[in-house]
């Protein structure tokens, strides 16, 4: 029988993120709405929006699912039944919950409305997942706490489908459930609003010796003493798929198009690699290697360093990274093409002047598309100096490059 390639899941914090996720391959978009989910500072989506993206995914063949994921208290279901009839009104695909209250409400009010339940409602085994899905719930994002051979047992014991997060930023709490954030800076996490304080710099002070900053180091390493490295099972997709994973999810909605673009266009590739290979490879899927050119563009795209947490057994120190909270990125976004052609018309992200290298992120892995960028005119067809974020402009370039609207261009940092 040949093997099922997942569903590749992609976040959205806004119309243009979600725009270019679906340009560069995600199959399904989540997202939130100006309310009830765990990314209140992500931009979000007003209900204008909301059925706009709706449109575009669904003209695309992608489908969307909206979080209504945080943890209600007796105020937060004022407006709530209400809220989940505009979305079905929309034609969400499905709704992503954590709370069992909310659940509750979301069957009595619409029931048509498939469920998926978040990572935040923790689900560790069979028994749980049994639970949930008895209660109505299609989809099981799974704990990031769990193995292989765990989430292999999970699937033993369900016949609902399994989602499971492969790439991006973790959270230092278990499944995310963090107090630290509402203690430190009076925002709930679990309402939305995290200031990310497992980023903090930390040091100690003794309250008699107040100013007097002593710095909390492990092996001379840093202060950054809750800061983990950021998930990737780009190298565990066989094993997952194999395994019967259902959907597989990247986290990030409050990260740039450049990042997500970027990201959802190395793990398409990476499907389709897999999708490709005969089916004789996957009696052993272990023994599959994926293209090392893939992990060498996610690591290029912004990364705290790189680790697969529990899937191969209990983290431990050296998933940390003690010494800086900040993303090591080699490449950084130039330019969105608004119209494709010999000069694309594009919305630039970033100064760039003439003379530069700049590269096109095409939706396919084929050769590198670097060029020197000749001039840069206005829609005027004035020649200008140099390009400012914001600017709309004409790139002159070296030798033509094919590109699309919606593509990225890009430099890289280091040369």
């Amino acid at each position: 029988m040949p093997i099922k390639i997942p569903e590749l899941l992609a976040p959205a914090g806004n119309l243009e993120k979600l725009v270019t996720a679906i340009h560069y391959g995600a199959d399904a978009i989540y997202l939130a709405g100006k309310q009830y989910g765990l990314r209140a500072r992500a931009g979000n989506f007003t209900e204008k929006e909301m059925a706009e993206g709706i449109a575009f995914a669904h003209g695309a063949g992608a489908k969307v699912y909206v979080t209504v994921n945080i943890f209600a208290h007796n105020q937060d279901f004022i407006g709530l039944a209400e809220y989940l009839h505009e979305i079905a009104g929309l034609g969400v695909d499905g709704v992503i919950i954590a709370d069992p209250g909310v659940l509750a409400v979301a069957r009595r009010e619409v029931p048509q409305l498939p469920v998926h339940l978040s990572t935040q409602a923790n689900v560790t085994n069979m028994e749980s997942a049994r639970f949930w899905q008895e209660q109505g719930v299609v989809r099981l994002n799974l704990a990031r706490e769990l193995s292989l051979k765990e989430i292999c047992g999970v699937r033993a014991g369900v016949d609902c489908e399994l989602e499971i997060f492969i790439h991006g930023a973790l959270c230092i709490s278990y499944s995310g459930r963090c107090m630290l954030s509402s203690y430190l800076t009076g925002r709930d996490a679990n309402h939305g609003a995290c200031a990310h304080p497992c980023r903090f710099n930390y040091a100690l002070m003794e309250e008699k010796r107040p100013g007097e900053y002593y710095p909390v180091e492990e092996d001379e390493r840093g202060t950054y003493i809750f800061n983990s490295r950021d998930l990737c099972l780009l190298e565990m997709l066989p094993q997952l798929v194999a395994a019967g994973a259902d959907s597989l999810k990247i986290e990030g909605r409050m990260k740039s198009i450049f990042y997500v673009g970027g990201v959802v266009r190395a793990y398409r590739a990476a499907l389709d690699y897999l999708a490709a290979l005969p089916e004789s490879a996957w009696d052993l899927p272990e023994l599959i290697k994926m293209p090392g050119y893939l992990m060498e563009e996610v690591s290029s795209l912004g990364t705290r360093g790189t680790t697969e947490n529990f899937i191969k057994g209990r983290p431990g120190s050296s998933e940390m990274i003690y010494d800086s909270s900040r993303m090591e990125q080699v490449y950084e976004p130039i330019a969105v093409v608004r119209k494709a052609g010999e000069q694309p018309f594009v919305e630039m992200r970033n100064t760039v002047f003439p003379g530069e290298e700049i590269e096109y992120m095409g939706r396919a892995f084929a050769e590198r598309q670097v060029v020197k960028l000749v001039a840069l005119r206005n829609e005027e067809g004035e020649v200008m100096e140099k390009a400012n974020p914001g600017n709309r402009l004409f790139l002159e370039l070296e030798h033509p490059v094919v590109v699309e609207p919606l593509g990225i261009f890009r430099r890289n940092r280091d040369v």
